[in-house]
């Protein structure tokens, strides 16, 4: 259960969803209630299947490259960190690729739940090289079964929130939406600092 609780916060704080809601307002403020349903459905399973497949196959994929677990650890927190730290400047479309010219050309989209909501806007760099780093220290049968839970569980919260983004938009307004956003960041940026901290120790260990 302590995996469960802890990879869940984790990937809710690096996916930062409720971050998207604005973006996904502005994207979909043409859509009916039908489709804005299908648009979050379709954005939570494409998450699901890729943070899943980032979790099963990412080992792989560091064995072909050489790539080792304190390194990947590393560099994954240094990007969930930048993360937290474009959450807290108020940057986060500008750190997740989205410029004004890209935003004008998903508005002719027909669907926009793969690109770019569900990637780069939800599953990035920082929550892949999270899935993998935790797979290396997390690999017992309960484990990957709880870790799949909490992927899961993530998706459907997902779903929740950017079914009810519109909803969301109104209630909490600009400025609440901004501050949930930093508290967000804030986690996010020391989820990443412990990542590296973790990563130097397990290296000075190993000297």
């Amino acid at each position: 259960m302590e995996v469960f609780i802890f990879l869940l916060a984790a990937l809710f704080s690096v996916l930062n969803p409720i971050g998207t809601v604005p973006i996904f307002v502005g994207l979909t403020q043409d859509y009916t209630k039908s489709e804005r349903s299908r648009v979050s459905l379709w954005t939570a399973i494409n998450v699901f299947i890729i943070l899943i497949i980032s979790f099963f196959i990412g080992q792989y994929v560091l064995k072909f490259f050489g790539i080792t677990i304190p390194a990947l650890r590393i560099a994954g927190g240094i990007i969930i960190a930048s993360s937290g730290f474009s959450l807290l400047n108020g940057k986060f479309n500008k750190n997740k690729g989205i410029n004004k010219k890209v935003e004008v050309e998903i508005q002719s989209r027909n669907d926009i739940a793969l690109t770019p909501l569900a990637m780069p806007m939800l599953a990035g760099p920082g929550s892949i090289s999270l899935l993998i780093a935790f797979y290396q220290e997390h690999n017992s049968t309960e484990e990957i079964v709880f870790s799949c839970l909490a992927i899961l569980t993530v998706a459907f919260l997902i779903f929740i929130i950017l079914r009810s983004a519109h909803y969301l938009a109104k209630f909490l307004g600009t400025s609440g939406i901004v501050a949930i956003s930093r508290i967000i960041g804030f986690l996010t940026i020391a989820i990443g600092i412990q990542y590296i901290i973790s990563s130097i120790l397990s290296i000075v260990r190993g000297i």
